[in-house]
């Protein structure tokens, strides 16, 4: 880690999504109840200014500013206060990589449209002004209509306005600029008339004929020269306020450009009547086109494949400066304490931008700053980004994995493989979805990077040979392969892990493709890991550089687009391996493998974050909590499958010949309906439930883009999905499978719920900073986005845990375990989540040196349960906490519906001490009952049965007996208030 300690370094967090439903007023008046859980630092989503009601905050239209629909400036600054008087800190959610490209909204992406490369704002966008197409060049590309471009303009759905003395452009009420220059073509529309009226001494007709020389005489919109581009906005300006004078002061003049801005906008039925207003738009330096257009022709970078959010170039200091003035005001007064950074991999050099930022908080007390990066398998995070670490996405998965039975692997994937009809491999369907983007949504990139490189091959004759299609086709099946997101060679070289992802690509695109010419790969081997050796002419030098930075960029939204929103929806075995950052190649990991995850982030990254839920994650924490069940019971799996595929059969619809929705769509309802099932419903859902439950199988069919998609849509795909789950669930035949879901739910309801609470004690005892996402301290079920945006009863949450505070504040251990046994009979209500949350997170606040600076020892387990515990301790100085948890309980307890606790369950299963603990006195944080050691003058052992007497998860809280010999401790983080 190269980031300083914080001034304040967080122990916990709670994320909050502000939107114009939940604003500044409503984030202050939850402090209270934030502050009473535990929590240590308000999490907060996007504030700044972003497109009118966004739900999200991502897509900002102005960085000098905060978001005017979440309150006011006196609003934020008493949330500011507030945070304050209850010692919470801030961490802000930072979008450095793209802006909403409003052309209202976002001023420096109007000033682009209106004054093209002129613009001084032309360079924080990431344009190609010069592309393949001719007729683009000094243009952008605009893929904003809903039709063809000549349709929509013959359709009247584009149309000139004049007001208060400018001209604007509307595509119905979408309001875009128009070059002021260029307008002169429309102000001298029948100027002969207008001469002949007037008479050539009117004043006005001279001031208006002066108007035009001007216009004639400014520099033209491809000009980039400093002085003469600061001359021409000169000029602009007092042009503009010229012709707004002259229509007030000359109704004539007014009238006439009011009669050929009506010409201009032409007679429906008339197509030869808009020859004069597609003229005047090819003037202009944006090119309006047809939406379909940027998956091929789109000459700015986008975040992923979404037009309206473009790409801005973090790495020029003007832009930075420009995009970072506010937020660097805030923490240099210490309003913002921490920065969550949005799409790192999306930065041309995310180290030097780190770097940048650490230089620019010069002078204030270091701030803490994690990074939205997700790591694939076997990826570290780099050494020398200046951060404290990830958000989160790396401990989920090592987290979720221990609860996944590696043992049942080949028989999930022969079941799965059974009743979808495909044995295909991940692997496979991965490389198959990537190559779907690169040739579809994320083909304009994939473009314009073939066209640099075959610049550069035509710079050099050893390489002119290869052609633009050769290489173009090689540039495709190497990013199809890509093992990772991306990699980080900068003008400072690359690493180790760099080169290895890259020579994985190129041997696995040659080995896909062996009748291509290898010659082609061993070129952008060159290209992508370029060596400044001798005799290598500098400028071609820079130019692989620049080439291998641009494909970087690339690679990471590409991988997303293909790897999240694409193959998870594909390919589904067990659909809680299939989430953000996740493999699901990988069955599960073992007790050891996530000890060693945990001894790295204690050594490398002990301020990381450790989420279970984001606003990104594919379904809520405790959902994914029940998928991992069934990995345990592969067997009563499948006969379920059988049994209810045989019920609903009738309920599918056949299109072509073929069953709809096909067998892994139906799989992954099953799944789905598993993970959301409230735990307290009745016999029949709820009517919103039915609906939400459909509006996830939509997002997921069109994800999955095989028979439909957010492009193409199929109307007939789409209302057999959309038949087959009403059906299911509220049909005439709904009753006959709800007898046969609900109890096989009920029984996996139950398990998950203990993977849960599991997963709450680990979340809480590991290395890293835990944190919750809103509402998630009760049971989370949510499907992906926007379900996952659904408002938060707040005021239920803190009624709850009002009424525990008796409890909390409690340490009689006979009151405890009542209410522990009391929540736990009642468990569908949330309350022992909560309770253990609150509890968990109150600890790490009083201990919180402990949590963020103590080892961490993996505890051995022995006897005849061992596989079935995870434990582990952490300690500093006198004072040490326990985890304890179960893992794989369905296969513990068979099918009883006993609770994992007590010598029945556990038997002789012990938990070996390490000589550091064993002068140690322990008692459960939950139930407040004392642990003692067993074995040998009782200190070298801890039996389960002791630690998981009531409750099936513990936090054993010890405090070294008096006049023992202190136990060493590690290297200090320096904890600071701020």
């Amino acid at each position: 880690m190269t980031a300083p300690i914080p001034a304040r370094a967080p122990v916990s967090s709670y994320r909050l999504q502000f939107h114009a439903g939940f604003t500044f007023q409503d984030a202050t008046a939850l402090l209270p109840y934030l502050s009473r859980l535990g929590i240590t630092e308000c999490y907060c989503s996007p504030l700044l200014a972003a497109r009118s009601h966004s739900p999200h905050g991502y897509d900002i239209s102005d960085h000098t500013r905060l978001n005017p629909e979440l309150g006011s400036e006196a609003d934020f600054e008493d949330f500011s206060a507030a945070l304050s008087d209850h010692n919470l800190g801030l961490i802000l959610d930072f979008v450095p990589n793209h802006m909403a490209v409003d052309p209202v909204s976002n001023r420096w992406w109007r000033d682009v449209l209106e004054n093209g490369p002129s613009s001084p704002y032309a360079h924080f966008f990431d344009i190609d002004w010069d592309p393949v197409k001719p007729e683009l060049m000094g243009k952008i590309l605009l893929p904003i209509l809903g039709e063809q471009y000549g349709v929509a303009l013959e359709n009247g759905q584009i149309q000139i306005r004049f007001q208060e003395g400018e001209f604007s452009l509307y595509y119905f009420e979408l309001n875009l600029p128009l070059n002021f220059r260029a307008t002169r073509v429309l102000l001298r529309h029948k100027l002969e008339s207008l001469e002949a009226t007037c008479g050539p001494e009117d004043p006005h007709l001279r001031e208006f004929l002066s108007i035009l020389f001007q216009l004639d005489h400014m520099p033209g919109e491809t000009e980039t020269d400093p002085a003469l581009v600061q001359e021409c906005r000169r000029e602009r300006q007092v042009a503009q306020e010229r012709l707004a004078r002259l229509v007030q002061n000359s109704p004539v003049i007014h009238e006439q450009i009011e009669q050929n801005v009506q010409t201009f906008n032409g007679v429906p039925g008339k197509p030869e009547s808009y020859d004069l207003l597609h003229d005047l738009l090819e003037l202009q330096p944006y090119r309006l086109s047809y939406w379909h257009t940027a998956q091929h022709e789109i000459n700015y970078r986008r975040f992923f494949d979404i037009n309206d959010l473009a790409g801005i170039r973090m790495e020029d200091p003007d832009v930075f400066e420009a995009a970072h003035g506010l937020v660097l005001r805030f923490i240099r007064r210490g309003v913002v304490t921490g920065l969550r950074l949005d799409h790192v991999d999306g930065l041309f050099d995310p180290a030097e931008y780190f770097k940048q930022l650490a230089e620019n908080c010069a002078g204030v007390p270091p701030i803490y700053a994690v990074a939205e990066k997700i790591l694939s398998t076997g990826e570290p995070l780099r050494q020398d980004w200046a951060i404290h670490g990830t958000t989160g996405y790396d401990f989920l998965n090592d987290l979720n994995g221990l609860f996944v039975d590696s043992q049942n692997a080949q028989r999930f994937k022969k079941l799965y493989a059974r009743f979808v009809e495909s044995d295909e491999l991940f692997f496979d369907v991965v490389y198959e979805s990537k190559k779907l983007i690169i040739m579809t949504s994320m083909a304009s990139e994939l473009n314009m990077l073939a066209r640099e490189l075959n610049r550069i091959s035509e710079a050099n004759r050893r390489y002119r040979d290869f052609t633009l299609d050769s290489l173009q086709e090689a540039l495709r099946e190497v990013v199809a392969c890509f093992p990772v997101y991306r990699t980080y060679l900068s003008p400072r070289g690359w690493d180790e892990f760099d080169q290895k992802s890259i020579d994985t690509a190129l041997a696995r695109a040659l080995r896909r493709n062996p009748a291509m010419e290898a010659s082609v790969f061993r070129f952008i081997r060159e290209m992508l890991l370029p060596d400044n050796i001798a005799g290598l002419p500098p400028k071609e030098y820079q130019d692989r550089v620049q080439f291998a930075m641009k494909f970087q960029q690339y690679t990471g939204p590409l991988q997303a687009k293909g790897l999240e929103d694409t193959a998870f929806y594909r390919h589904g075995p067990l659909i809680s391996l299939n989430e953000v950052g996740g493999d699901p190649a990988r069955f599960g990991r073992s007790p050891a493998e996530f000890h060693q995850a945990n001894l790295q982030r204690r050594e490398f990254w002990p301020l990381t974050m450790m989420a279970t839920t984001t606003h990104d994650t594919k379904r809520g924490e405790d959902g994914r909590a029940r998928v991992n069940v069934l990995s345990e019971i592969p067997d009563l799996w499948r006969a379920n499958l059988a049994r209810w595929a045989r019920t609903n059969a009738g309920m599918r619809t056949l299109l072509e010949g073929k069953p709809a929705p096909d067998r892994s769509d139906e799989y992954l309802f099953y799944q789905a309906l598993l993970s959301a099932w409230p735990a307290d419903a009745a016999e029949e859902p709820e009517p919103e439930f039915v609906e939400r439950t459909l509006q996830f199988m939509q997002k997921a069919i069109k994800e999955k883009k095989l028979y439909t998609s957010w492009i193409r849509p199929s109307e007939e795909y789409d209302s057999a999905m959309a038949s087959f789950v009403r059906h299911a669930l509220t049909g005439s035949g709904s009753k006959r499978f709800l007898r046969l879901f609900l109890p096989f739910h009920r029984r996996i309801a139950w398990l998950g719920m203990l993977n849960s609470l599991a997963q709450v004690v680990l979340k809480l005892s590991s290395p890293g900073v835990p944190d919750f996402f809103q509402g998630t301290e009760l049971w989370d079920l949510s499907f992906v986005d926007p379900d996952n945006r659904r408002p938060v009863d707040f005021g239920r949450r803190r009624c709850l845990l009002e009424k525990m505070e008796p409890l909390l504040g409690s340490s009689c251990p006979d009151a405890a375990t009542a209410a522990v046994e009391e929540m736990l009979a009642r468990w569908q209500d949330g309350r022992i989540k909560l309770y253990l949350t609150a509890a968990g997170l109150r600890l790490r606040r009083k201990m919180a040196a402990l949590f963020l600076e103590g080892n961490y020892l993996p505890l051995s387990v022995a006897g005849q349960n061992q596989e079935h515990v995870v434990a582990f301790a952490r300690n500093l100085g006198a004072q040490s906490i326990i985890a304890v948890v179960p893992r794989l309980v369905a296969r513990l307890t068979g099918e009883s519906s006993l609770l994992p606790v007590g010598q029945e369950v556990w038997k002789e299963t012990t938990i070996a001490l390490p000589a550091e603990l064993t002068e140690h006195v322990y008692q459960n944080v939950l139930t407040h009952i004392p642990v003692l050691p067993a074995g040998p003058s009782h200190r070298y052992q801890i039996p389960v049965a002791a630690a998981l007497n009531v409750c099936p998860v513990a936090i054993l809280r010890g405090e070294r007996e008096p006049n023992s010999k202190p136990a060493s401790t590690p290297p200090a983080l320096t904890i600071g208030e701020s």
